[in-house]
């Protein structure tokens, strides 16, 4: 079997957006898949400025909007009461950054990228379980659950949550989150899609508990996800998540929330785990991408985004680091240590921020009592068109470190006369229901 220039390990969104990026620099490129067809299990999945750029210099923002929807607002309201907290405009927001906020279906975009990769001449291997990793003299070699070995210049381990690339460079496990998500879609003919705006992207936040909708397919389908804190979990059980805390969770949360209850798949849910942040990706001539490197929870909706960000910039890094004197890419050597040393020069960094916020952001998501009334206050006192809690993450992906903006600067939910009238406020509503 010929060697190829690249294996990429893992046929999920990272893994073919990598292998289709890297085949656009001229590179030939074998992925090697363990399942035996390619496919993606979900519903919905968003994808901010910072991925519709990376889709419009693919070539691929035109299928990908024919596919999915582009809503015109995001809407935080309370779970409990419905009220409206905050939003962002959608149609502003594409405007400061030059790209659409978009949501589609996962297999959609799987799909999508299947294909680009299928036309551009990427070698597709199904039923390929890669269980090991190792270095050789002129690149890297991995190893099948077969004893099938395949070699070649580089390897790029997307092989996910359970990674079994990142057993070289850290011996960690994934965190639990003690929370769990349900999924459903809804056909456009029922009641339930008649009653939402199908052109916003709304997420009710409630006490350990939150449910996010919007629709997809151009308005045919309503995507509903219901996640929520599971005591099985906190008390240790192996069977936490199950339908019946789902319904408990949200037992409190208004109707509107209550009503896209019946319309979850209750034979499935999804545990939220993530890893800590890991600041080495690169071993010899294997790099990490992906959850294999930085598996998020999903609270600002960014963790397929990183996976096809690491496999752009990847892509651009090889483009500047080809053998002196090529005059056409294609063909032309790779210095691979440039490459990634490059890419592991400023990904790692980025994608901590991104883990870290995520947590922080799910946590601010989930309070109750006081700190509930302190947030809901502070959200309600924010401009419409405020981006300043954005602008670190949806602008142009960074190719070197300097390129990386600078964080947003945290409020406390106990600042000023925000969080004085919070506290005041919900004081009267306890004394009013005692």
């Amino acid at each position: 079997m010929s060697h190829p220039d690249v294996i990429v390990v893992g046929g999920g969104i990272g893994g073919l957006g990598a292998a289709f990026s890297l085949t656009r620099q001229g590179l030939a490129v074998r992925l090697l898949e363990r399942a035996p067809a390619f496919g993606e299990v979900g519903a919905g999945i968003q994808l901010a400025p910072n991925c519709t750029r990376v889709l419009d210099d693919y070539g691929l923002l035109g299928e990908a909007t024919s596919l999915g929807v582009v809503p015109d607002a995001m809407v935080m309201r309370d779970a409990v009461d419905g009220d409206e907290l905050t939003r962002l405009d959608l149609r502003d927001l594409e405007q400061r950054y030059g790209y659409p906020y978009l949501v589609i279906h996962r297999s959609d975009l799987h799909g999508l990228l299947l294909g680009a990769c299928e036309r551009a001449g990427v070698e597709l291997i199904n039923d390929a379980h890669v269980t090991s990793y190792d270095n050789t003299a002129d690149g890297a070699r991995v190893t099948l659950a077969t004893g099938e070995t395949h070699q070649a210049g580089a390897v790029i381990a997307a092989d996910g949550l359970h990674s079994a690339a990142r057993e070289l460079f850290v011996d960690d496990q994934p965190v639990s989150s003690a929370y769990v998500a349900y999924r459903g879609t809804v056909p456009a003919e029922q009641a339930r899609v008649r009653s939402v705006d199908l052109s916003e992207v709304v997420v009710y936040v409630g006490p350990r508990c939150h449910f996010v909708h919007y629709g997809l397919r151009g308005g045919e389908l309503l995507n509903q996800v219901a996640v929520f804190e599971s005591p099985k979990a906190l008390a240790g059980r192996d069977d936490w998540g199950t339908p019946d805390e789902l319904d408990a969770a949200f037992a409190g949360t208004c109707d509107v929330v209550r009503d896209g209850l019946p319309f979850m798949w209750r034979d499935k849910w999804w545990r939220m785990f993530d890893r800590d942040p890991l600041m080495t990706w690169v071993h010899g001539r294997i790099a990490l991408l992906g959850d294999a490197a930085h598996p998020p929870l999903q609270y600002i909706a960014q963790g397929a985004i990183m996976a096809i960000e690491d496999g752009w910039v990847l892509g651009e890094h090889i483009a500047r680091n080809r053998t002196a004197g090529a005059t056409d890419g294609a063909g032309a050597a790779v210095d691979w240590s440039a490459v990634f040393a490059a890419y592991e020069a400023v990904r790692p960094e980025h994608c901590r921020r991104v883990l870290t916020t995520s947590r922080q952001w799910g946590e601010l998501w989930h309070l109750d009592g006081v700190a509930r009334e302190r947030r809901n206050a502070l959200l309600r006192a924010r401009d419409i068109h405020d981006y300043s809690f954005t602008d670190w993450l949806y602008g142009p992906t960074a190719l070197t470190p300097d390129q990386e903006p600078a964080m947003f600067t945290p409020i406390p939910l106990s600042s000023g006369a925000v969080g004085e009238a919070a506290v005041a406020g919900a004081e009267e509503r306890a004394e009013g229901a005692g």
